[in-house]
């Protein structure tokens, strides 16, 4: 099996699983819809104590057998491996529509470069999408079929350090926008009346887990490939703080141009791809400020749909003997199949199941519903019914800290879960 070649590395490679999309844009776009600075008290809380030890029970499963995540499964007996293949399932289909977002950013980078002005209806309505949805596969089947070592160690040690570079070149010249300080007030100061919402709390703990990307087998498959002297807890310790740190700087980037220019905080979508491509025409030297913006979500994108597409990757070589090569092509064939609807959803195909949009529809069931039953099903399977000594043996903590990691991992994050599910169910 395929080691990292140091933890520098896999720190970055997991920093590049967390900082995706879900960071600099769906990040600064649920803090808007939860009344800005209150919502950031929960996803906090939820980050510290449910993201985290989850982060460090994914690592220590992981490099404790040294096996893909549908083998992990399979310690818990013969017929669990489906559970992995469930999750595998899971993921792949998220990666299958966020590679088509990946696409836009990337569309979204080249009109900035050439200074062309396009419309998100217009490019949407047309097939162009499907051609950058093509790409977005086809960039990150060939990094992951070089290899851990060749390709995902070389993509992350420049993607990730350039994505950073770009949020904070950002922050500097977003600080000096009369919008900032308004944007700030309305992003740091917290009202404490929300906090009385469950929904409120349901978003932070979703946010939390998404955009750290556990529970998702991701850092099990991540965690087979770490050496036996990296410190785990230190590990994770470093990738949820990088991860916050680009949260926060987006959050301040996005807030500032939001309140300059007048802007809906609470858009999605329509926000990253609509509205501040206007607001960048307004801006002097909006031209390089829009091609640095589409150049760090595309960054982002990438990063995140590699470690995607390498669990299933290395499930597949796992429990079948194929080569990567192999793997690689295979699910980059599959990818294309379950992602070409999503790509023509927006276009003049309209393509709709039960009146909403395939990529909205998969976005709002597989990518919000599904996450969380994928972190329980790895929280229930790797504390209920395994050995309880994983954590003792991998994570060398003291005595205290042990046993509330394995308080929070076998008892409060499963029920957090269930709980967010439930409310989540319910609100479909």
């Amino acid at each position: 099996m395929e080691r990292w070649s140091s933890r520098l590395v896999f720190v970055l490679a997991a920093i590049g699983s967390a900082v995706g999309i879900g960071n600099i844009w769906r990040f600064p776009m649920v803090v808007g819809q939860n009344g800005g600075g209150a919502y950031l008290i929960p996803y906090f809380l939820a980050v510290v104590c449910l993201a985290v030890p989850l982060m460090i029970l994914e690592m220590a499963v992981g490099r404790h057998w040294r096996r893909n995540l549908v083998a992990s499964f399979g310690r818990a007996g013969k017929r669990f491996e489906i559970v992995g293949w469930l999750i595998c399932l899971i993921v792949l289909l998220i990666l299958s529509y966020y590679l088509v977002i990946m696409g836009w950013t990337l569309a979204y980078l080249l009109f900035s470069l050439l200074g062309s002005t396009v419309t998100f209806s217009s490019f949407t309505s047309s097939l162009e999408p499907l051609a950058y949805f093509l790409i977005s596969v086809l960039a990150t089947g060939l990094i992951v079929s070089l290899g851990v070592n060749m390709g995902i160690e070389r993509t992350v040690s420049i993607m990730i350090p350039f994505a950073f570079l770009i949020l904070v070149a950002l922050v500097l010249f977003c600080v000096r926008l009369p919008g900032f300080h308004p944007g700030m007030d309305f992003f740091l100061r917290p009202d404490y009346s929300i906090l009385s919402r469950p929904g409120v709390w349901s978003a932070a703990i979703g946010q939390a887990f998404f955009s750290l990307s556990v529970g998702m087998g991701i850092l099990i498959t991540y965690g087979a490939y770490l050496e036996d002297d990296m410190d785990i807890p230190q590990s994770a310790l470093i990738i949820t703080f990088s991860d916050l740190l680009a949260a926060m700087l987006a959050g301040i980037a996005i807030f500032s141009l939001v309140f300059t220019f007048g802007l809906e905080p609470a858009a999605g979508a329509e926000l990253a791809f609509t509205t501040l491509p206007r607001a960048f025409e307004l801006m002097p030297y909006g031209q390089i400020f829009s091609v640095a913006f589409f150049a760090l979500l595309f960054s982002a994108a990438l990063t995140s749909s590699i470690s995607m597409m390498e669990m299933n990757v290395a499930a597949i070589m796992g429990q079948t003997g194929a080569s990567r090569k192999r793997a690689s092509i295979f699910l980059m064939i599959l990818l294309v199949a379950l992602g070409t609807p999503s790509a023509l959803s927006y276009s003049s195909q309209d393509l709709r199941f039960f009146g909403s949009r395939i990529l909205d529809l998969l976005d709002a069931t597989v990518g919000t519903i599904g996450l969380p039953i994928a972190a329980l099903l790895v929280a229930i399977t790797f504390r209920w019914l395994i050995d309880d000594d994983i954590l003792a043996g991998q994570v060398h903590l003291s005595e205290r800290w042990l046993r509330a990691l394995r308080t929070l991992t076998k008892y409060v994050i499963p029920a957090a879960l269930l709980l967010i599910t439930a409310a989540m169910i319910m609100e479909l």
